[in-house]
């Protein structure tokens, strides 16, 4: 199967910014460089695109890494901005084009345009708590709603593209001083190790006691864990309790590094790094990618191998981002039936929206349809990218006929030229364009206007009915134009 062509690399503004932050000229850059001025004057005009031995020199002169010049970053940022200035409190979407060039040539102020936006969000969620049948005319106005946290420790970790080395570190060398990598069970080397450091014991907590798979008791050092947990869940448990336990200071200096604004947001995105301890710890890096490449992703054969869930896997699949031993770049979501994203990482540029819901066309909705079945799509979206997606459906809860049960659907993501690399594209399509199924990231700013799945018109336009079908036909048009059924 013919594969797609590698992408273009450009510089754009990146080059000109890292030049100046440096004190260079162009002269001076292009000497160091071994290029002519004119050529580098091209490359940071987006004249000409990076070759690879410009790029690596680049990356070794100024010292950054050759990553730093991917797309992903300014294709994240210019999806921010056309959902901050689609909202219904402007009214215009900007096209794709626009959007680009303002994140590429003028980052700083897209941010500021985005970061404007969030605010503008809140305070108006805010206002509206104010003016609910609940409030009264004399409650004190100093009683405003805290900001949403989980949204702000989603950007967290979607900022690190879902991986942190000095995480992924320090799991690697703690399964192997702590024999993990050895037919040992898992929950009996990490018992042992909560009894023998931390003087905690664990206890099997009664079954209708909490819904909560973990309950740390610090006062006398009790850690109760659901009784309807698996073995690969316990082991997960204590894993997360002993980087709690073990790994305090850093995670506290990698949550505190990028200045989370609440408590709340800061104690989730500590409690988010310690699960990535966990899965990092069960599964260690070089062992895990080496796994995923040699059985080709597959999904199922990995969770057998290492002991842990289907999701489990998904997520650690998502965090393979380590410089020069990378794995396939993934996005990973978790999504109800309602189409809450529980879950959402990414360590490619495909942008989850933040407005308008998601695309019911995506195949992580028609996974519920099919529980239990992996399922694939190739999928467009509006700017003509085409992603690989996996998806399955997972189930979490108690055993019993009256157990409350909760139901997700997962999926993996990646970019269309990554798919030959896995299991689950044998015998698909991948090169033909008539396979792929267009998805938008919302009806809110998606610009397929021939879409019959549209639920509301796209910012700035309207739905006008068509009288043959009786149905909503989605593109902009006067009133006068409407036809009556």
């Amino acid at each position: 199967m013919a594969r797609p062509p590698a992408r273009k690399i450009y510089a754009h503004a990146k080059l000109r910014r890292l030049r100046t932050e440096r004190g260079m000229n162009q002269v001076e850059l292009a000497r160091t460089l071994g290029i002519s001025t004119s050529y580098l004057n091209q490359i940071e005009h987006s004249q000409r695109p990076l070759t690879a031995a410009v790029l690596l020199r680049i990356a070794e002169v100024l010292g950054v890494d050759p990553e730093f010049f991917s797309e992903a970053a300014e294709e994240r940022l210019a999806t921010d901005l056309r959902a901050a200035l689609g909202d219904e409190a402007t009214g215009a979407l900007t096209s794709v084009e626009e959007a680009a060039e303002v994140a590429r040539d003028h980052p700083d102020v897209a941010r500021a345009l985005v970061a404007l936006h969030h605010r503008y969000r809140d305070t108006a969620e805010q206002v509206a708590a104010l003016a609910s049948a609940d409030a009264s005319p004399t409650s004190p106005a100093t009683a405003l709603p805290p900001a949403e946290p989980h949204d702000e420790v989603r950007d967290f970790f979607y900022a690190h593209h879902n991986h942190f080395g000095p995480l992924d570190g320090e799991a690697e060398h703690a399964a192997r001083d702590w024999g993990l990598e050895s037919a040992r069970p898992a929950t009996d080397i990490l018992r042992g190790r909560l009894a023998d450091r931390h003087h905690v014991t664990v206890v099997r907590a009664a079954p209708d006691r909490s819904a909560d798979a973990r309950r740390f008791d610090a006062g006398n050092r009790l850690l109760f864990l659901s009784p309807w947990l698996s073995e690969g869940q316990r082991a997960f448990q204590l894993a997360t309790q002993l980087a709690l336990l073990e790994h305090g200071p850093l995670l506290d200096a990698l949550v505190d590094a990028d200045g989370l604004t609440s408590p709340q947001a800061t104690a989730l995105a500590r409690i988010g790094l310690a699960n990535y301890f966990a899965g990092a710890l069960l599964m260690p890096y070089t062992v895990f990618q080496a796994a995923a490449e040699e059985l080709r992703y597959d999904i199922e054969l990995l969770q057998a191998r290492f002991g842990v869930g289907f999701e489990t896997v998904c997520h650690r699949l998502s965090t393979l981002q380590r410089s020069g031993r990378r794995g396939v770049p993934f996005s990973f979501l978790r999504v109800d039936r309602a189409g809450n994203v529980s879950k959402r990482q990414s360590a490619t540029d495909f942008h989850f929206s933040r407005l308008g819901g998601t695309c019911p066309l995506w195949t992580v909705y028609a996974a519920f349809s099919s529980p239990g079945r992996v399922l694939t799509q190739v999928a467009e979206m509006p700017d003509g990218k085409r992603y690989f997606w996996v998806a399955r459906t997972v189930t979490r809860g108690g055993a019993g006929h009256h157990a409350p049960r909760a139901e997700f659907a997962v999926a993996l993501g990646c970019e269309l030229r990554h798919a030959h690399r896995l299991v689950y594209a044998e015998g698909v399509a991948l090169d033909d364009s008539r396979a792929a199924t267009p998805i938008g990231l919302g009806c809110r700013i998606c610009e397929r206007r021939d879409c019959a799945q549209r639920a509301r018109p796209p910012a700035g336009g309207r739905l006008a009915v068509d009288p043959d079908r009786r149905t909503y036909v989605p593109y902009p048009v006067e009133t006068s134009d409407l036809r009556s059924g």
